[in-house]
C-alpha cells in the first residue's frame, strides 16, 4: 500500500508550521543550516582581552600639562636601535625625492 505524495506532502508541510521550520520538499539548499546557528562575534570578541591603557595614552591625555613623563620602554628601545646603527645592523635610510626616471630603462 503506497501513500500518495500530495498527502505526504501535506504531512510535511503540517510538520513544518508545528515546529517551526523551513518547508522545502524539493530538498533545495537554502542555506537555513547557516542562518541557524549561533553567531560567532559575540565569542570571538570576548575571547581577546579588553584594550589595556599604554603609557602612549597616558602621554597624549596629559599632555598639555607638560609634566616629564619618561618610558623606561621606549628610552631602551631608542638606546637599543642607536646600538644597532652603530655596529652598522641598523634599519637603511628610507629613499627621499620623486623616483628617477632613467632608473629603469636599458642603455644600447
Amino acid at each position: 500500500m503506497s501513500v500518495p505524495r500530495a498527502r505526504l506532502l501535506a504531512l510535511m508541510k503540517a510538520q513544518c508550521d508545528v515546529f517551526s521550520t523551513t518547508y522545502n520538499p524539493e530538498g533545495i539548499r537554502t542555506g537555513n543550516k547557516i542562518l541557524r546557528q549561533r553567531l560567532k562575534g559575540p565569542s570571538l570578541a570576548a575571547y581577546y582581552p579588553k584594550k589595556m591603557l599604554k603609557f602612549r595614552d597616558f602621554q597624549e591625555e596629559f599632555g598639555q600639562l607638560e609634566l616629564l613623563i619618561e618610558d623606561d620602554a621606549e628610552i631602551a628601545r631608542l638606546e637599543h636601535v642607536a646600538a644597532l646603527k652603530a655596529r652598522g645592523k641598523g634599519a637603511p635610510k628610507k629613499k627621499s625625492g620623486p623616483p628617477d626616471p632613467t632608473a629603469g630603462k636599458k642603455r644600447k
